[in-house]
């Protein structure tokens, strides 16, 4: 079977992960980022109806600034070619996230099996990797946790592992939502459960830790929500923001009574923990 092959350069931030979710509805299957902003994005060229996507492509580049260009490849093995551009993540020495055929390294303290689809959170990204490494130093043991925006599950199920008694996971994406709930079944997670929605759907409260990997806008508005269902005392760690946005969100948070424990950053994107 041939393919055609969409060749993006010149991506910034999530931009990928967006684009990637939005060519899905074109019937695009197969998705590899490369360095410095690139993506591949494959149709089956069967599939490929030529003028709907170049029109969106011509108008997400006017807003995105990315070039791109368009090339027919011959028939592979599209698996085995996503397998090799899908490496696995190793966190602080600790925590292995891999895809469900890579192999378990018996060294990794967790290991997280996180096959992602069209799911943000695999720990190539610097948010995702940033939370893990906040996560790696809390302790779970016992606590009752919200994960707003899961994405893939990840930080839900790292947070399993480590002796949360209560999980709940939260995405207003149904790709998200039946990924995460994929992905609690391939790491034996099931006291998560996972509700299609966002804060607002959150009807319990007295969470110990609420954590957000969403996008500066979304941690914003929703921000009082959080407060609203965090025990007093407790952790609420937000990422999804760049280094330039770390004075409004902590300048927000402050106004709502929360305290600053720990900001750290990774190539300009940021993940900031408060206590109530």
């Amino acid at each position: 079977m041939e393919y055609i092959e969409i060749n993006i350069s010149g991506l910034s931030g999530e931009n990928a992960e967006i684009l990637s979710a939005e060519l899905s509805e074109y019937g695009f299957e197969g998705f590899s980022e490369e360095e410095e902003g690139g993506l591949n994005a494959f149709i089956p060229a069967g599939s490929f109806d030529v003028m709907p996507v170049a029109n969106f492509l011509e108008e997400r580049s006017f807003t995105m600034g990315f070039r791109y260009r368009v090339n027919r490849v011959p028939g592979q093995n599209w698996n085995a070619i996503w397998e090799s551009a899908y490496q696995p993540v190793l966190v602080s020495g600790r925590c292995m996230i891999r895809a469900p055929f890579h192999q378990p390294d018996p060294l990794a303290e967790f290991d997280l099996i996180i096959e992602p689809k069209m799911s943000f959170g695999t720990a190539h990204h610097e948010t995702t990797h940033l939370m893990i490494e906040t996560i790696l130093e809390t302790d779970f043991r016992g606590m009752k946790v919200l994960d707003i925006g899961c994405g893939t599950g990840i930080l839900a199920i790292l947070a399993a592992k480590m002796g949360a008694v209560r999980i709940l996971a939260v995405d207003n994406d149904e790709w998200a939502y039946t990924n995460t709930l994929e992905n609690t079944v391939r790491n034996n997670a099931g006291m998560i459960c996972v509700i299609h929605g966002d804060a607002s759907k959150v009807n319990e409260g007295d969470f110990n830790i609420i954590m957000a990997n969403i996008n500066r806008n979304v941690l914003l508005g929703d921000m009082m929500a959080y407060r609203a269902l965090l025990v007093d005392g407790g952790l609420l760690m937000l990422s999804g923001f760049y280094s330039d946005d770390t004075k409004i969100i902590t300048e927000k948070a402050g106004s709502l009574g929360f305290r600053i424990s720990c900001i750290r950053e990774l190539n300009n994107w940021v993940v900031a923990t408060f206590i109530k």
